[in-house]
This record gives C-alpha cells, structure tokens and sequence, in this order.
C-alpha cells in the first residue's frame, strides 16, 4: 500500500503529531500549590470553620470577576442548585435550560423539585437562543440558565432583557468561562447569581470545587446559609435560621486553587494566543465553520475549542472523525454533548415531577441541538496550551480528517 503523509493514520498513515509532540499536561502545578497544601496540613486548621483560607480565596476570586460576593463549595452541580434556590426558584417552578451542555445544568432544576424546559441554541455558538427562550416562557418560569460554553459568553444582553419582560431571574452558569468578558465585564455577576466549577477539567482547578457570585447582597446571604447548614454569618454554632446544605469546601482546596488563580491570567495569554492562530489555521478549510467573534465578546474563556463539520453530521461520520483525530495523535478530541432533551432519565424525572404535581410535560423543541450534537467536535483546553509549532500540528490533524470525511466510515 502506498502510505503518505495524506493517508489517515487509521488506514496505515503517519500520524500528524509524532512521539515528540507531547500534549500539555494538565492540570499544572509547581511549589506554589504544594507549599500551601503543606501550609494548611500544618496548621491544623484544615476546615474553613476554623481556617481562613477559603474565605481569603472567595474574596479573591470574587474579584478576579468583578463581583461583590463569592462563596464556594463542594462543586459546580451544588452551585447552580443554591443559585437557583437563592433566586427563589421551588417545587414546580420551570428553569429554562440549553439542552447543549453538561448534564448538572438541568439536573440541578431537579435536585430542587424544579422543572427544567428546554430552550434551543444557535448553531454558531451553540448557546442559548434568546428567541426561543421566549418562546419557552409560562407563568410557572422562575429563572434562566444561562450557559457560558466552552468559554464563550452567552448574549447577556438579550437575555436580561428577556427576563425583565417577565420578572425571572438569570443564572450564568460559568462552570467553563473563568476569566470571561462580556461588555468589559467578567462573567458571574452580570446576572443575578452566577456559578463556577473547580473540577478537574476545569482552566482554573482543584480536582473538584465551586463557587457562587453575585452582587446582591440579600442573595449572597441566602448563598451563605445555603451553604453552610442554614447559618447567618456571625451567628451562633447552632442558630440555623433556615434549612440549608453542608457543601463547604476545604482549606486544602481552597489553597491550590489561590495558587491556581495567581497563575491563571498567563495561562490565558497562551490559551487565546493558540485558538487564535488554530482559528486562522482552520479558517480555510474546506467543510470547518467555525463561531465568528462577537463585539461583545471581550474575553473567551478558552475551555474548549469547538468547530461544527456538517458533512460529517450529514454522513453520520462525525463519531468516526473523532476516532481517526486520536489516530492522528490528538486523543482528547471529543464528540462533545449529546442534547439534554434527549436524556432518558432526566425524561424520566421530570415526568416524575410534574405528574406529581399535575403540571404538564414541557415538550421540547430543539431542532439546531438536534443538529450539532451529530456534527461538532472539541478540544480541551490543555491543547491550547502548548507552543506555535505545537499548534500548527494540531491544525494539521484537524484538517488532514476532515479533507479525508469521504474515507470515514
């Protein structure tokens, strides 16, 4: 067989990223997040009852996104569930959800006896479609999620002016947009609550963790107690003025993630830097649609890197390109979501919860998810990461498999 650099590594090619094209690790790490774990480990203070670790972080990371209230814990799934709750949002109350993204988005709504509806999202950007928010609205609607995918912003503005017209709150679910801008603004607060996740993915990590922002002080109060078994701050030990979790993070993980948080802005530098030049690199592709910049955009997050192939979507081949990109030696290469409204048991649950309450079944209508849930592709941040010429590989991969769609199978 005659084997060129053409010829996918599948069906017996040269990879295009060899043995020395070593993908950056992640997460990454030096003395600084090793000394402050010993820091805590030796001051026996390893609670955030007792240590301040976690609250001198929460008012930093509130900072860092220009938010006048932060508070973390356990994880991003818990957040977006006393976000809701601290929004007011009970038992038959809708929240209206993208169905293109992680799971925890809309089972949270559950977690609390809530109704997630499905509204669809653009097929640029895969975020939330303000129009069909709209669309999705009854009087039961509580509150909005809005999901900052991949990194990218969701249209805040268009969004908040929805939830004026009809009095519900907005959640930014940011759980992959630290550092983001909207308007100059960072994402969390723009909204009424917004939500964050440490988990190990995360472009700012501790293996797991979350955080709560906003700049409403009634809400971060409501956040505080939620968090911290019905407290008020300044109360006593076992004053619990309302029913609330125990989701308090650690000092130990508050204390990589100070470390994590120092370091982030240069690793964003390098993250924007490389998905600019793998977009100009990919812009000339034939069959690659790629998001356009959006002016109000001011900074992308860089989560992941997300481009749409539709022939691949058309000719059901897009599972079969993510195989060939781990060929080609790209193996974090990921067929992304598959679309929430689809989801069997959160199906089953939400039928659950409203036959209970004899509310109707909000049937979704989701066609565009539908869609780029069969022909969209990511790469995780960490690819992101690396040098030019590391880049220019990986853009290589991506277009040596997608001049290549028709050999898919």
């Amino acid at each position: 067989m005659d084997v060129t650099t053409d010829t996918l590594a599948l069906h017996g090619g040269t990879p295009a990223l060899g043995p020395g094209d070593t993908i950056p690790g992640w997460p990454e790490h030096d003395d600084a997040e090793e000394q402050a774990v010993l820091g805590v480990l030796r001051s026996g203070r390893w609670g955030s009852t007792h240590g301040d670790v976690v609250a001198t972080f929460e008012r930093e990371f509130a900072d860092y996104q220009q938010a006048a209230h932060g508070i973390c814990l356990v994880n991003g799934t818990m957040a977006i569930v006393v976000a809701l709750r601290a929004c007011g949002v009970g038992i038959g109350d809708e929240v209206i959800v993208p169905p293109y993204t992680f799971i925890a988005t809309a089972s949270a709504a559950l977690f609390i006896g809530a109704v997630p509806v499905f509204a669809d999202v653009q097929p640029a950007t895969h975020l939330l479609d303000p129009a069909a928010v709209e669309a999705a609205i009854t009087p039961r609607t509580k509150a909005i999620v809005a999901v900052h995918l991949a990194g990218r912003p969701a249209d805040m503005d268009a969004l908040a002016a929805v939830a004026a017209r009809h009095s519900v709150a907005v959640v930014e679910d940011a759980a992959q947009a630290h550092g983001a801008e909207y308007r100059g603004r960072r994402v969390g607060a723009i909204g009424d609550v917004g939500t964050f996740s440490f988990q190990s993915s995360k472009n700012m990590t501790a293996g797991e963790g979350g955080a709560v922002l906003t700049d409403d002080e009634r809400a971060a109060n409501a956040l505080y107690s939620l968090v911290n078994v019905g407290r008020v701050r300044g109360g006593g030990w076992y004053e619990h003025t309302s029913v609330g979790y125990n989701l308090r993070l650690t000092e130990f993980q508050a204390a990589i993630l100070r470390a994590q948080l120092a370091r982030h802005p240069a690793q964003q530098q390098v993250r924007e830097r490389n998905a600019t030049l793998l977009t100009q690199l990919l812009g000339d592709v034939d069959g690659i649609e790629l998001a356009q910049p959006d002016p109000a955009v001011t900074a992308h997050g860089r989560h992941l890197f997300v481009f749409r192939v539709p022939a691949l979507g058309a000719a059901g081949t897009r599972d079969a390109a993510v195989r060939a990109l781990a060929a080609e030696g790209l193996p974090g290469a990921s067929s992304g979501y598959v679309p929430l409204h689809r989801n069997e048991a959160l199906m089953r649950e939400t039928r659950a919860v409203v036959d209970r309450l004899g509310q109707p079944y909000p049937e979704p209508d989701c066609p565009v998810a539908d869609q780029v849930s069969t022909d969209t592709i990511w790469l995780p941040q960490p690819y992101l990461l690396g040098d030019d010429e590391f880049t220019h590989r990986v853009a290589g991969a991506i277009a040596k498999v997608v001049r290549a769609a028709a050999a898919l199978k």
